[in-house]
């Protein structure tokens, strides 16, 4: 029996429906309906915002829709990637399964050629800031390490290896439409990001190296190639390779270059990511860079530019967390009247709206200035350059640093508060993408450099250049355009801080100073946020 409209009001029957805010969500432009990113991507591109503006309006609605879709898909717990450590002849390939979503949403995205001489690195930037918006789709990462590959190799053409110049072509522009991915392994039990603490042994076997040991923390397992740290055999000092993880024409045989992956690692966020262990047994290695300055390399070239990915990708996690937020807030009714309407909720979420619009104009001011220096990427500053070129790509340097630990804080605080716009359905997983990337950023804050380690490497840093590089012209540098008073504030205050016990052995003072000196650099780099926001308001 069939009841009418009306008795199914009577008997129980619930007619809320969620459709409304679903079409709408769906529907959005990550780009064209986000006011605030198409405002700053004209501030910053100058010239070439009408032919870029155009380019992002065709792109834009894949990544919002049918990539979207695929990130949503891809992200059940049921298709984690799992490892296929034996074929059905007993022969090892640990072969790692991953969704057909996975590879569907790879290929779409990495076929772009983000990182081809035929696109401009602002197009590249804006496209990133809108894929980042999926989350980690197991995309994220791999396209942070492949940057930093093309990027190693770009800086260090070695005649020697011709296979290096295949390397490059198939990471930047690509052999007949098949862009490879790259990998950054560098993580061992004992040290974790302490890599002179390496003991990966690389053995010279004519021009190329053998390595032999492990790698404790290798994401992007899945990865074409990646750059690994190790000892030469009789040395100290940790250097550089490239390793491809099949040789030539083993890949279709799924025969791997003399390693293993021992498992797979169940993380609490980036979960569609293989994230594995890896033990190597022989494996052909290319070193690459100067063999006594492998950490200065790794980290100046390689961590540098996934430290710089790292705020990125919280700029385009803020942006969405911020409009999904507002939009439910204009949907749902509680009360009798709508989220939205009630000062409390209006509050957090113009607090959210604030920290995604500021996070992104430091994003954007930041890559300016990387884009403005020539060879940014540096192992180590040079006692020869200019003084003002040192004093810039310090500027960066540290900027980068506090970029990193501040937006991936911050990020898990502005993710978590627009989780809480939607009450208890910000907590299901099918019906948000919120909580998945809430997860994300917290595992982005432990990627290259956990927040204490580059709170201490900043405070190093600044301590060892004051003889030609000033504390107050420092802080004057990089909040130029604030106000007097601000600047002042801050210049007195590193002063002091300089002064005291950060660094020093444990105690009731030093854990004071290390605290301070915390809750400096968030504010430091939020003052810094606040006159790249204004820059762009006027």
């Amino acid at each position: 029996m069939t009841l009418a409209p009306e008795e199914l009001q009577t008997k129980g029957y619930n007619s809320y429906s969620f459709n409304d805010f679903v079409q709408k969500r769906e529907e959005l432009d990550w780009y064209k309906d986000e006011p605030f990113l198409r405002k700053t991507v004209e501030k910053f591109l100058g010239k070439e915002f009408d032919t870029i503006h155009e380019r992002l309006l065709d792109f834009s609605p894949k990544v919002s829709k049918d990539w979207n879709r695929l990130a949503e898909q891809l992200a059940r717990p049921e298709v984690r990637p799992y490892m296929l450590h034996y074929d059905a002849f007993n022969n090892r390939i640990d072969r790692i399964v991953r969704p057909s979503e996975t590879h569907q949403l790879e290929q779409a995205v990495f076929g772009e050629g983000l990182f081809s001489s035929k696109m401009s690195p602002w197009e590249s930037f804006v496209k990133r800031i809108l894929i980042h918006q999926l989350g980690e789709a197991g995309v994220a990462c791999p396209l942070t390490c492949t940057h930093g590959l093309v990027a190693l190799l770009g800086q260090f053409p070695d005649d020697e290896y011709p296979e290096l110049h295949e390397i490059l072509l198939h990471t930047k522009e690509g052999i007949d439409g098949d862009f490879a991915i790259g990998a950054q392994f560098m993580s061992e039990i004992q040290g974790g990001s302490d890599l002179p603490a390496n003991v990966l042994e690389a053995v010279p076997e004519g021009k190329y190296y053998r390595l032999y040991g492990n790698k404790f923390f290798c994401s992007v397992a899945h990865a074409d190639y990646s750059v690994v740290t190790a000892k030469i055999s009789g040395t100290d000092r940790v250097s550089t390779f490239i390793v491809p993880s099949w040789l030539p024409g083993d890949k279709v045989k799924e025969k791997r270059n003399s390693y293993q992956i021992n498992r797979i690692k169940w993380k609490m966020g980036t979960a569609e990511l293989p994230t594995g262990e890896i033990q190597y047994d022989g494996a052909i290695a290319y070193s690459i860079g100067p063999k006594d300055k492998g950490i200065a390399v790794a980290v100046g070239i390689v961590l540098t530019l996934s430290r710089l990915e790292i705020g990125i990708a919280c700029a385009g996690f803020m942006l969405r967390a911020s409009r999904e937020a507002h939009l439910y807030s204009d949907f749902r009714t509680v009360f009798g009247q709508k989220i939205k309407d009630y000062p409390l909720s209006a509050g957090k979420l113009k607090k959210i709206e604030n920290a995604a619009q500021r996070t992104t104009a430091g994003a954007f001011k930041i890559y300016d200035l990387f884009l403005q220096l020539d060879k940014p990427l540096n192992p180590g500053l040079k006692s020869d350059q200019p003084l003002e070129v040192r004093k810039q790509l310090f500027n960066l340097r540290e900027l980068v640093l506090l970029q990193k630990i501040c937006t991936t804080s911050e990020g898990a605080e502005v993710l978590k508060e627009a989780i809480s716009v939607f009450g208890g359905h910000g907590v299901m997983e099918e019906f948000s993408s919120l909580p998945r990337i809430f997860r994300d950023v917290v595992v982005n804050e432990q990627w290259e450099g956990p927040r204490n380690l580059l709170l201490t490497q900043i405070y190093r840093d600044i301590s060892r250049v004051v003889d030609w590089y000033a504390p107050d012209e420092f802080v004057r540098n990089i909040l130029e355009g604030a106000s007097e008073v601000t600047i002042e504030k801050f210049a007195a205050k590193l002063t002091d801080l300089l002064k005291m016990p950060v660094l020093g052995h444990v105690s009731d003072e030093s854990i004071e100073a290390a605290i301070e000196w915390d809750a400096f650099c968030s504010a430091f780099f939020k003052a810094y946020q606040e006159v790249a926001l204004n820059e762009i308001r006027l």
